[in-house]
């Protein structure tokens, strides 16, 4: 089994509303196990929640903009990775024609 930790937890350590771990679930933004009834969080996964944590309360950003705002970033690193790739063929390419 996976480190994790409970929802109820989360919610004494951070200082945040219930509801606003559950709206990160019940929106896609956050991943969570079930069992008997309690929601845990994956350690793995800790990073993200405390970047919404911190966006929501430090920033006052709401639930609607931290949809856009984690959309965006999913958005740039697949563009970040294709660029990578498309780059990676070119250099081929080039390598190609520099040898004729």
């Amino acid at each position: 089994m996976s480190e994790r930790i409970s929802r109820e937890e989360l919610v004494k350590i951070y200082n945040i509303e219930i509801t606003f771990f559950d709206e990160l679930v019940d929106n896609g933004l956050l991943n969570v196990e079930t069992e008997d009834n309690v929601r845990y969080l994956i350690y793995e996964d800790l990073q993200v929640f405390e970047k919404f944590a911190n966006w929501h309360y430090d920033l006052e950003v709401n639930l609607p903009g931290l949809e856009v705002i984690h959309h965006m970033l999913r958005k740039m690193d697949d563009l970040h990775q294709k660029n990578r790739d498309l780059m990676n063929k070119l250099s081929v390419i080039r390598e190609k024609y520099e040898d004729i």
